[in-house]
């Protein structure tokens, strides 16, 4: 991603441009809310058919109203359809290849999870399948999603907000967890510290 697009995302969720950011969170979770009703199938349907009547709507009003004054503007979409909307090749081969990137690096990490590199840290991935477990039952992936989504443009505004306590009560909860992985890596046989 280059840094326009960093600088672009993260103005998105911080909510620089309030119409913009609007418009992407409410379209993104009327989607979201959409699909955990109706299926996919329906929720691209409807999608389309509201557009199509949008549209087909404005150029039978730009028609009437052409026809009423006589003029000849033309088509009203004609700057949209000369427009040329095709992916570049360029543009494919470089997010192909950064996404070969972060999937070989996915795959080797977890072949290092799953063949026990570091007892310590297969340990820690089996807690977290664990307690993702437990996450699953209590909700389906869409949900989840919602809330990632919710929580992506709320989080930011808030913790900008209230950095210094958010801060303080961050540095407590992580010496905490510090020492008792600490404790319990010292009781593992055959683990050794990780030198910071």
């Amino acid at each position: 991603m280059s840094e326009m697009d960093s600088k672009q995302v993260v103005d998105l969720l911080y909510w620089r441009d309030l119409q913009r950011t609007g418009v992407v969170f409410g379209a993104s979770l009327f989607l979201l809310l959409s699909l955990s009703v109706c299926s996919i199938i329906s929720v691209i349907s409807y999608v389309a058919l509201a557009l199509l009547s949008v549209t087909i709507s404005f150029r039978i009003y730009k028609g009437i109203l052409q026809a009423v004054q006589k003029s000849e503007d033309g088509h009203p979409f004609k700057m949209y359809l000369d427009q040329d909307i095709g992916i570049s090749s360029e543009l494919v081969h470089k997010y192909s290849d950064t996404t070969l990137v972060h999937i070989n690096c996915v795959i080797k990490e977890l072949r290092r999870l799953f063949l026990v590199e570091d007892l310590v840290d297969s340990l820690k991935f089996a807690v977290l399948m664990w307690i993702l477990t437990y996450v699953g039952a209590l909700f389906n992936g869409l949900t989840l999603l919602i809330l990632g989504l919710i929580g992506a443009f709320s989080w930011p505004v808030i913790y900008e907000k209230h950095q210094a306590q958010i801060d303080h009560y961050y540095g407590l909860v992580n010496k905490q967890i510090k020492d008792v992985l600490g404790k319990i890596q010292a009781k593992i046989p055959g683990s050794k510290p990780k030198t910071e």
